[in-house]
């Protein structure tokens, strides 16, 4: 394996190879870059559509979608809100979050949905219901290679508190006053499913301390585990830090626009430590467990977006 280069790999592919190929990437960088998903093409287009429509909304519109008091948890949160664990300034980003529909999980708000643009609610409904399943068969991956069973993470995921981010970062300001994009963060969830951006920026820190780009192919899924996941191994599969970076020069100019699915646990469940991922080497860090809704508002606070 190149250990400076993520490889890409195709989810059409043999079980046994897929899970080998797909557990080596996550355990040497966290992350993966996955082709051959199965997205439709012309859904996700309604969806890019959509976004830049949606954020091109005078402020004031796209304000009475946010919910205070609310946590980011459903529509619009405005930008400069949420800030990386840790960092002195926010992000200079803005985004909208759909939840699970139909749930009568107490944990779990409804959606709530704008009146513009035309097609929103459904469109995107349709892929989150997309994203579900291709994150499902990613974790039944994960599954194999951890030496579990390929179905042992279905109940857990059963109707899970997963939410579909559209994000927007505009043009850069003159004055940043320090802030980026994205502030170096790790995920909160079990894996994060991301379609990519047109314009570059992502990157990811590797364990010798380096950043790299994270750059998909065109229609390829950047796939990365998050701190749920890395509690549940006890690090075996580690979440892995990354940004996104201020562009340079003429790029300053561009928004930038992606997709992440935030793939999460149901929210009773109880993130105890596999056994399989426990040894002398690498003794149990999380003796106590603790359900992955308490964890969420855990991590909640301390970005910015829960009190």
């Amino acid at each position: 394996m190149n250990l400076e280069t993520l490889p890409v790999l195709s989810l059409a592919a043999p079980s046994g190879n897929l899970a080998q190929a797909l557990g080596d990437s996550f355990q040497h960088f966290g992350f993966a870059l996955v082709s051959d998903h199965g997205l439709d093409p012309a859904l996700v287009a309604r969806g890019w559509d959509l976004t830049r429509a949606f954020f091109a909304l005078p402020e004031a519109e796209k304000r009475r979608w946010h919910v205070a008091g609310g946590g980011g948890q459903r529509g619009y949160t405005p930008f400069g809100t949420e800030i990386a664990k840790g960092a002195a300034v926010h992000d200079l980003k803005e985004f909208w979050h759909v939840g699970r529909d139909g749930t009568s999980d107490p944990a779990m708000p409804a959606n709530v949905w704008p009146d513009a643009p035309g097609g929103f609610h459904e469109t995107f409904t349709a892929l989150y219901a997309e994203f579900d399943r291709i994150g499902a068969r990613i974790l039944a991956q994960i599954a194999v290679w951890l030496g579990l069973e390929a179905d042992w993470f279905d109940p857990a995921i059963a109707g899970g508190n997963s939410i579909l981010r559209l994000l927007h970062y505009p043009p850069i300001p003159g004055d940043t006053c320090g802030a980026i994009r994205a502030g170096a963060h790790e995920d909160i969830n079990l894996i994060t499913l991301l379609l990519g951006a047109e314009e570059a920026g992502l990157e990811l820190l590797t364990r010798e301390g380096r950043w790299i780009p994270a750059s998909p192919p065109p229609g390829a899924l950047v796939v990365n585990i998050g701190d749920m996941l890395q509690r549940l191994t006890n690090h075996v599969l580690p979440s892995t830090t990354h940004r996104v970076r201020n562009p340079d020069g003429a790029r300053a100019g561009h928004s930038r626009y992606s997709m992440p699915f935030f793939l999460h646990l149901r929210s009773d469940f109880a993130i105890r430590t596999l056994p399989g991922c426990v040894s002398a080497d690498n003794p149990d860090r999380y003796p106590v467990p603790i359900t992955a809704d308490a964890y969420l508002h855990e991590r909640l606070r301390e970005i910015g977006l829960s009190r």
